[in-house]
């Protein structure tokens, strides 16, 4: 009788030490299984965490991470799209918390981020903006805007194309009746879209210089704008060749930045 009451107490004391009470027990043991890649271990640490302080701000940035982590972008089934919303979930608890303004930024763009690869493309740009009024001074977030903004644009200019049968060379011209109508429709739904990409490439740019990226999607822009400038020849021409000097800008700055790393190492 004594050593079975011995065993019971000593399994007893055994799973108490096994189990933390406490929020930050938990989410310490979340982050050593993240670290080791055991994700769905950690993502229960940090949902007991949540649990048991609804307020840890950690605990559920840490969980949407964790999310995250298993969400692959590009697979559309509902398992990954349900990935992707618990972590939204999270950042948006964090968002409605007490959080600094780090917390809050990190949160938004990791909504955006999701949304972006979900192709919920308003729901996306409104975290973007989000991010960069909690942080104007962050290149990232108008990068971003400037990308979603070229790809509504140009998935419905090149389906238009395609149904004109278009060769790759060839632009819109108003003087053939059904192009200048199809270019009407075009300037009128994508012409503020491509103004609005514009702006907030050239805003990326001036808060990080040696954007590359940002560049090489300024190139795509000018040539959106350049197919939609179907009456004037002339602003055609223009836009093209700001194209082209938005590819050599990118060109130089990435060959700059790899030898400087090359001198670095």
């Amino acid at each position: 009788m004594k050593l079975s009451l011995i065993l019971v107490s000593t399994l007893f004391f055994a799973s108490v030490s096994a189990f933390p009470q406490t929020s930050d027990d938990e989410l310490k043991l979340g982050v050593a299984a993240y670290k080791e890649s055991r994700y769905e271990e950690a993502a229960h640490h940090f949902e007991k965490a949540t649990e048991l302080d609804p307020g840890n701000i950690n605990a559920h940035l840490y969980l949407a991470t964790t999310y995250v982590s298993q969400y692959i972008p590009g697979v559309d089934s509902d398992d990954n799209k349900e990935m992707a919303e618990q972590a939204i979930v999270q950042y948006r608890k964090v968002l409605d918390l007490n959080a600094n303004n780090e917390q809050k930024v990190n949160s938004a763009k990791g909504i955006a981020y999701l949304y972006l690869n979900m192709k919920s493309w308003d729901e996306a740009r409104k975290s973007y903006q989000m991010a960069s009024d909690l942080d104007p001074n962050d290149p990232e977030p108008y990068y971003s805007m400037g990308v979603i903004d070229w790809t509504r644009c140009y998935q419905p200019r090149m389906e238009a194309r395609a149904r004109l049968g278009l060769r790759p060379d060839e632009h819109l011209n108003s003087k053939h009746p059904e192009q200048k109508k199809v270019c009407d429709e075009l300037q009128a739904l994508n012409w503020s879209v491509i103004e609005d990409g514009i702006d907030k490439l050239d805003k990326a740019i001036q808060l990080r210089p040696d954007y590359d990226d940002a560049m090489a999607y300024m190139n795509l822009m000018y040539r959106e704008r350049a197919d939609l400038e179907c009456e004037d020849a002339a602003a055609r021409s223009r836009d093209l060749k700001t194209a082209d000097d938005w590819v050599d800008k990118a060109m130089a700055t990435k060959k700059a930045k790899a030898e400087r790393e090359s001198v670095a190492k």
